[in-house]
């Protein structure tokens, strides 16, 4: 089977520098922290690419179109046709007192955000810092090892796969997809409500629906916020007929006895 342009594929890689072989790029977990580039929070797991859409860099992208499922594929990328050649006018020294006033701390190697544009600390040294304003990966070779995993036909499978990509962090199950008379309804999961960013999310899979599935017409996105269910309150026990106290009313109290009445002296 081969692959043709808007097809829907899921892919496994990895990618490393041909030159040292550093792997700098994966799909996989194990892969990620066996070559200590494992971050806590990133999700690894095989990436939906739709061909033709520039989801990948563009020599992979094609080669995509001759590969066939579960068949393990090498690609190799020149610099030309990755990230470009390195360009030593865009390596430059800035005084560090400039970045400390800016609280930006240099360390070699990291990666900072100067004057609205990334580089990358190379030196440290008398006042000066040294930054690299070429992509990382510039002048590499790159080389990508790549399975495609499976194609996706189904609509349905489609519309999952498309929310996992916008919204990886819940899982595809967890939503509810219904689509009748060319109308799409997501019901969104109450773990996707809080997820940072989840309105721009849910605008960019709208997006996405009226591109590759323009049969669909309209995207709704239903939220429903269930009230917390109320905690009954058992009423407090009637005293018993022994341990309550005994009180005394108006009507019940008793009565005192009439005092005796005074005796008379006798007349004369």
């Amino acid at each position: 089977m081969t692959f043709q342009k808007a097809d829907f594929v899921v892919i496994d890689y990895s990618a490393k520098v041909k030159e040292t072989n550093e792997v700098f790029d994966t799909t996989k977990e194990d892969v990620s922290k066996k070559e200590h580039l494992h971050k806590e929070g990133e999700i690894y797991e095989p990436k939906l690419v739709v061909i033709g859409e520039g989801w990948v860099l563009k020599t992979l992208d094609d080669s995509l179109t001759t590969m066939e499922i579960n068949k393990p594929c090498t690609v190799e990328i020149s610099p030309e046709k990755g990230f470009g050649q390195r360009d030593p006018e865009k390596v430059k020294h800035v005084p560090l007192r400039q970045l400390l006033a800016k609280e930006i701390n240099p360390v070699i190697g990291a990666r900072i955000e100067y004057q609205g544009k990334m580089a990358s600390v190379r030196a440290i040294g008398a006042g000066r810092v040294l930054l690299d304003y070429n992509p990382p990966l510039a002048g590499k070779t790159l080389i990508y090892e790549v399975v495609v995993n499976k194609k996706i036909e189904n609509c349905e499978e489609k519309i999952a796969a498309l929310i996992h990509r916008r919204i990886p962090q819940v899982e595809e199950e967890q939503f509810k997809i219904t689509v009748c008379d060319k109308i799409l309804t997501v019901e969104m999961p109450e773990v996707a409500f809080y997820i940072e960013g989840v309105q721009i999310a849910k605008r960019g899979i709208a997006i996405d629906i009226q591109k590759f599935l323009p049969d669909l017409t309209e995207t709704k996105f239903v939220e429903t916020f269930k009230a917390e269910p109320k905690v009954a309150v058992p009423a407090p026990a009637a005293p018993s007929a022994e341990s309550a106290p005994t009180a005394t009313t108006p009507e019940t109290a008793p009565v005192p006895p009439a005092p005796e009445p005074e005796a008379k002296a006798p007349t004369a």
